[in-house]
């Protein structure tokens, strides 16, 4: 038993994709899967912040309000992490399924559940302690990242066609 365990092999290899092994299909409904588990946890996240909200208007705080804000650095880092990751897995759900049937009514959901979010983070954050500009930023970055990857495999005519032999080695050299 301890000979399997001590092997040096990665247990996890096992399990990473492997192109024309694993089914597209397959896979996109495992980032499916995981995308929406990452969108439901960071959206439950900001609509109820880590340590809750003030139960009352006392001692200087507000009813409502997130307990957490009055860490203003660390809630701060918490709430722009969690704007990104929510932010990014929802453009991989509206990614992958484009051309999906009702795919017109994921992109208003999503959309709806973006407003809501936000609505529900400015709710339980004092004013003072987050700049929400930029917390609009990081909920743009995933989608102006995506948009400048896509330009960039444009104007430099990225695609997956096969060119002739030795010609990525001849680009790299220029």
């Amino acid at each position: 038993m301890i000979h399997r365990l001590s092997t040096g092999r990665s247990w996890y290899k096992r399990f990473q994709y492997e192109e024309g092994v694993d089914k597209p299909g397959d896979v996109r409904n495992i980032m499916l899967v995981v995308a929406t588990l990452i969108a439901s946890v960071t959206f439950q996240a900001g609509v109820n912040p880590p340590g809750g909200v003030w139960q009352d208007s006392d001692k200087g705080h507000v009813a409502g309000r997130a307990i957490y804000a009055s860490q203003a650095g660390a809630y701060y880092v918490f709430l722009i992490a969690n704007t990104f990751a929510l932010s990014a897995s929802v453009l991989v759900i509206v990614s992958l399924t484009h051309r999906f049937p009702f795919h017109l009514e994921i992109i208003i959901a999503t959309i709806s559940m973006m407003v809501t979010y936000g609505s529900a983070i400015f709710a339980v954050t004092p004013d003072e302690s987050v700049r929400f500009r930029y917390v609009v930023a990081a909920a743009s970055v995933p989608f102006i990242l995506r948009c400048f990857i896509q330009l960039f495999n444009v104007v430099f005519n990225r695609d997956d066609r096969p060119g002739p032999p030795g010609l990525d080695i001849e680009i790299m050299r220029n």
